[in-house]
C-alpha cells in the first residue's frame, strides 16, 4: 500500500498518533509536502466531507479527522513555507454580531480547511466592522457569515453594508448559512452565495477563490 493511502485511510479513521509518523515517514522517503498535503490529508479528508454530507458520518468523525489532519499539516508546515506552496484561497469566518452558535460555523472551517483553504475565524458575537477589518488586513477573497436565529439573521445585512462602505463589495464575495436562512433571504439582502451545509461551502469556496 501506497504510504500516501496510507495516511488517507489513517486520518479518515481519525488516528491522529499515526497520521503525524506517517506524514514524517513520508518525508524521509522523499515524497513533497505538496504530494503528502494533497494526495494523503486533502484527499482523506476529502473522503470525510463526501461521507459527511450523505450522512455516512456525524460531527465527532469529523473533528477527529480534522485533528489527525491538522497534526499531518503541522508536520509539513515549514516544507510548505519552504517551497512556496500556497493557500488554495484564504476567507474570514464568524457568527454574527449578537450570535453565539458555533458548531455549525466550526464545521465550515473545518471542512474548508480540509479544501487546503486558509481560514480566519473570528468566533461569535462578531460585529460588522470586524469581518471588514479581517478581509482587508489578510486579502480574503470571501467573507462567510453564520447566523442561526431569525433575530441575528439581519446582521448580515450590516456586514454587507459595511462592505459596501469599505469600498471592498466588488472584489470581496459573502457566503452565508445557517439554520434560518435560505435562498430568497440571501437573494433578497444581496448576498452572493449560500450553501446549505458544510461540505456544500467548502467546494464553493474553492470554486470562488480559483475564479478568483
Amino acid at each position: 500500500m501506497s504510504i500516501l493511502i496510507e495516511i488517507s485511510e489513517q486520518l479518515q479513521a481519525g488516528r491522529a498518533k499515526a497520521v503525524k509518523e506517517l506524514v514524517a515517514k513520508a518525508v524521509a522517503e522523499g515524497h513533497s509536502a505538496k504530494e503528502i498535503l494533497e494526495d494523503g490529508l486533502l484527499y482523506g479528508m476529502g473522503i470525510i466531507g463526501a461521507q459527511f454530507k450523505n450522512n455516512e458520518v456525524f460531527v465527532p468523525e469529523v473533528l477527529v479527522a480534522a485533528r489527525a489532519m491538522n497534526m499531518g499539516v503541522e508536520v509539513l508546515k515549514p516544507l510548505l513555507e519552504d517551497a512556496g506552496v500556497q493557500a488554495t484561497g484564504r476567507i474570514v469566518l464568524g457568527t454574527v454580531q449578537g450570535d453565539l452558535h458555533d458548531i455549525g460555523k466550526n464545521l465550515v472551517r473545518l471542512m474548508m480547511e480540509g479544501k487546503g483553504l486558509e481560514v480566519i475565524d473570528l468566533g461569535t458575537d462578531v460585529p460588522p466592522e470586524e469581518f471588514i477589518q479581517n478581509a482587508i488586513a489578510h486579502d480574503c477573497q470571501i467573507i462567510c457569515c453564520s447566523a442561526l436565529l431569525t433575530t441575528t439573521m439581519m446582521s448580515i445585512k450590516d456586514v454587507i453594508t459595511a462592505m459596501q462602505s469599505a469600498g471592498i463589495r466588488d472584489r470581496v464575495k459573502i457566503m452565508i448559512g445557517g439554520a434560518p436562512i435560505t435562498q430568497a433571504f440571501c437573494d433578497q439582502i444581496g448576498a452572493d452565495y449560500y450553501l446549505p451545509d458544510a461540505t456544500s461551502a467548502a467546494a464553493a469556496a474553492v470554486e470562488i477563490c480559483q475564479a478568483g
